[in-house]
């Protein structure tokens, strides 16, 4: 037996071993596209410091002074105050359906009490359910509101200015008032977890049928596609909704995360959240070769869905098309959802405009699946 290393035969192993790889395109498009992938997430769209963040301001005076601290806060690179309400119900609603991060009262008499010297109070509610993403916008207050009224202080008026900060700025962080992180982590991996499990139980189900041979006698039955799509479906589901049960009871007892809204509202959302990550699974399946492949796609869609959901980043600090293409994944509108139930108490109306995007990705994907369901093997 002839033991020495062979040139000719280690330089066939490889070339064996590019021919295999030629032969399975999806696993080398994996293995190019995942790394491309995460180079463009990380370099591109991820941003620990948001600006521009929507923003309404409730405007109880209309002096000089006031209209000159709110053109300086739009000036400033963190605030985009899109809104300008009079009436604090319609500044209410729009921070609970999410539209806004901040909320800036200008109180009346603003400008009366400024020349007087009397240090006005400013208002400035935070949703804290983020606490990450309105972080450096609240820090830069003070020096954006001393640097907007340093030009009308002048004069006779600088005087009156207390040898503190000319106004008194009071911050409100609602919903998280202590900022503790577990209050966004912990709802947030609730989406997470379902993503990973749903998704890659699923596709492993029907690619483990398809190499143990038992997909044939699946195949044979007179079952239509969408009877064998939702007949796998639904077991999993029960299984989804038991792991929420556990992770739910853990986040209320272990981490005190408060429930404010309906758990029955919760448990709908979570349900249809599960649905959606449970057909991509099945659609997954039918488009992998094997349990290989199925687990490469699986984590191909769940990178994204952890980098552009605003699980582990801010959404707001991601440019724009990235939050477009995080508006797609379903993840992002779940963690809107489970946030906005368990913090703020959101009631079905408020967590609606996040319900419907779930409901059309499930249709799309239900779409996609019939069409790349196999009635044969071949």
């Amino acid at each position: 037996m002839h033991l020495g290393l062979s040139w000719s035969r280690w330089s066939g192993i490889i070339v064996k071993e590019f021919i295999q790889l030629r032969r399975d395109r999806l696993t080398f498009g994996m293995i190019v596209g995942i790394p491309i992938m995460q180079l463009i997430l990380f370099g591109y769209a991820i941003n620990s410091d948001p600006k521009r963040l929507p923003s309404a301001a409730i405007m109880g005076d209309h002096s000089l002074y006031s209209r000159t601290l709110l053109q300086g806060l739009k000036n400033s690179d963190y605030f985009r105050i899109d809104h300008e309400v009079s009436g604090r119900a319609e500044a209410e609603e729009l921070m609970a359906h999410g539209e806004v991060q901040l909320l800036v009262t200008i109180p009346a008499d603003f400008g009366r009490m400024l020349v007087r010297g009397e240090r006005p109070t400013l208002l400035v509610e935070a949703d804290a359910s983020d606490p990450s993403a309105i972080g450096n916008a609240v820090a830069s207050l003070t020096g954006v509101a001393r640097t907007a009224l340093a030009r009308d202080l002048q004069g006779t008026l600088l005087q009156l200015v207390p040898a503190a900060d000319p106004i008194d700025i009071r911050i409100h962080r609602r919903y998280n008032p202590e900022g503790i992180t577990s209050y966004n982590i912990v709802p947030g991996l609730l989406g997470t977890i379902l993503t990973m499990t749903m998704i890659l139980m699923t596709g492993l189900a029907m690619t483990r049928e398809r190499e143990r041979g038992t997909f044939e006698n699946l195949l044979a039955t007179p079952a239509l596609p969408i009877e064998v799509m939702t007949g796998k479906i639904v077991p999993y589901i029960m299984i989804g909704l038991i792991q929420v049960t556990l992770l739910l009871a853990a986040a209320v007892l272990i981490f005190k995360v408060p429930m404010q809204g309906s758990l029955l509202l919760l448990y709908f959302s979570v349900s249809l959240f599960i649905a959606a990550n449970l057909t991509l699974g099945i659609t997954f399946s039918s488009i992998a070769r094997n349990q290989l492949q199925a687990m490469q796609m699986t984590f191909f869609f769940f990178l994204p869905s952890i980098l552009l959901s605003g699980f582990m980043f801010p959404f707001r600090g991601m440019p724009e098309w990235a939050q477009w293409i995080g508006t797609v994944l379903p993840l992002t509108h779940f963690l809107r959802i489970v946030r906005g139930i368990l913090l703020k108490g959101n009631s079905f109306a408020e967590v609606w405009p996040n319900i419907w995007p779930i409901l059309a990705f499930t249709l799309a994907v239900i779409g996609l699946g019939l069409g790349v369901y196999r009635k044969t093997l071949d």
